[in-house]
């Protein structure tokens, strides 16, 4: 019987993702979830409550499979934008996810304890690094961190206008583009002239 609920709520959970990252939770249907996931809506209520905790249940469980495939390394924080440029290309519902996390939860802060661990956790290396020399003291944790994060979901958020210039670069270029920006602002490499 655990097996069972275990698999509803995993099918609940990524039918649910696909779901909110294409219409956020306001436009987000519970009876779409419910066909996708070969269940039904009373079960999306028993197992999360509201339709604003299934999308908690998304976020912690994006959140947690994201740092868990693509872990902060702080002695090549360039390398790490990459690797999430990476995850974001491979699964575009990450950052689609976490811009509607940022447009429609932003009051609740501190509610996702998945998330909310994983930047304790990326501070804490990050600021034991800027300790022991590994990286440079220039920005606070958080800020540098945010840079990053924020760097690493550039693509992911052009305006249209623009993207008819970028759609003509590469994936590769893109990547580059991404990595070396991460080594200037860390003071690895100069800025290109």
């Amino acid at each position: 019987m655990l097996r069972d609920a275990d698999a509803t709520r995993r099918r609940l959970i990524d039918a649910a993702a696909d779901e909110f990252s294409e219409h956020g939770i306001a436009g987000a249907r519970v009876d779409r979830i419910a066909a996708a996931s070969q269940s039904n809506k009373a079960q999306i209520y028993h197992y999360f409550g509201s339709k604003e905790l299934l999308f908690d249940a998304v976020m912690n469980d994006i959140v947690t499979s994201t740092a868990g495939a693509v872990p902060i390394t702080v002695d090549d924080l360039a390398g790490y934008a990459g690797r999430l440029f990476d995850a974001y290309e491979k699964d575009p519902r990450i950052p689609r996810l976490a811009m509607w996390y940022r447009l429609e939860r932003p009051a609740e802060p501190a509610r996702l304890d998945a998330l909310t661990d994983t930047i304790k956790g990326q501070l804490g290396q990050i600021r034991a690094a800027q300790r022991a020399g590994g990286l440079p003291s220039a920005y606070r944790p958080a800020d540098l961190l945010n840079l990053v994060l924020h760097m690493s979901f550039l693509w992911t958020f052009v305006f249209p206008e623009l993207q008819a210039q970028l759609a003509k670069t590469s994936r590769a270029h893109r990547r580059r583009v991404l990595v070396d920006a991460v080594r200037v602002l860390l003071g690895e490499i100069s800025p290109a002239g």
